[in-house]
């Protein structure tokens, strides 16, 4: 009986594995195909931006101010809110961010209910769509209780309300990542906990840390929803002069250019992509620069 069984045994173990195998490359295979077509669809839109943008990028360009003529438009206020914008997001999130992460997972006590629900609103924050902070900062910081009007610091504080649940979440991880090890070590050899934290957990966690940061302004950098809610003017023929000056940015540069009936403001437009596209590549590889350096020290 028992010599009857087993290669019935035999064959149902042989079919499983071969049918598994099958049901793995099918699914290997499809994603390929939708990744392929997502990146041929990109390929497609980044040829034919930059068809249209790369004639017209030059010194005057980067330098001018917009206008009313096309030929005389360029994106130097653009350039130069965005970058307010980004110093400000910065001063922002840094320090909240980081201090958010280290209390939640050095601190906090899970099992009381406050320190839940600041968990749980963290995460769904982080999904939150970004016109609804537009509305938020339209009502609170705009107008509301804090007043500050159509400013640098208005459009700079709502869009690190954007990022911020994700500078949090990605500091935890990377805080999260460090090996236990190296905090009881130090707590063995009589440092604080503040200590522990502050020269072995901290460093340790650095490169998750920066990643997450850079990531985050890179998202913010392409946010227009929140700048278009919270006033941010289409047309600034002139730079900001400090945190309670008109601004405009970039992505609200294009979409100005873009609803234009003139057909070279769109080609200004791709342009502008372009100028876009850049700064986000190089944050990004300043992102990968900074884990690899801090990687290698620990």
């Amino acid at each position: 009986m028992t010599t009857a069984a087993a290669p019935e045994a035999i064959d149902v173990l042989g079919e499983a594995p071969s049918s598994h195998r099958l049901r793995d490359r099918s699914f290997v295979l499809l994603l390929a195909a939708l990744t392929s077509v997502a990146l041929i669809v990109l390929a497609v839109l980044l040829i034919d931006t930059g068809i249209d943008g790369i004639p017209q990028i030059s010194i005057s360009f980067l330098t001018n101010f917009p206008s009313a003529f096309p030929a005389k438009a360029g994106i130097q206020s653009a350039i130069t809110g965005t970058l307010w914008l980004m110093g400000v997001v910065t001063f922002v999130i840094v320090p909240l961010g980081v201090a958010s992460a280290l209390y939640l997972e050095e601190y906090a006590d899970g099992t009381r209910w406050w320190n839940r629900i600041i968990e749980v609103n963290i995460q769904n924050l982080a999904a939150v769509p970004s016109i609804v902070y537009g509305i938020l900062g339209l009502a609170y910081i705009v107008r509301g209780p804090l007043s500050l009007g159509r400013t640098v610091l208005a459009g700079g504080l709502t869009l690190s309300l954007v990022v911020l649940p994700v500078v949090i979440i990605t500091g935890r991880e990377a805080i999260r990542a460090v090996p236990p090890s190296i905090r009881e070590g130090a707590l063995a050899l009589g440092a604080t906990r503040w200590q522990a934290i502050w020269r072995q957990i901290l460093p340790a966690s650095i490169p998750g840390i920066a990643t997450g940061v850079i990531l985050s302004i890179s998202r913010a950098i392409g946010e227009t929803a929140p700048l278009i809610l919270v006033g941010a003017a289409t047309f600034v023929a002139f730079n900001p002069t400090g945190l309670d000056s008109p601004f405009t940015a970039l992505p609200l540069q294009i979409f100005s250019w873009i609803s234009q009936p003139n057909d070279q403001f769109r080609l200004l437009a791709a342009a502008a992509i372009i100028v876009l596209l850049v700064i986000l590549i190089v944050l990004n590889a300043v992102a990968i620069r900074l884990r690899n350096r801090y990687q290698q020290r620990w």
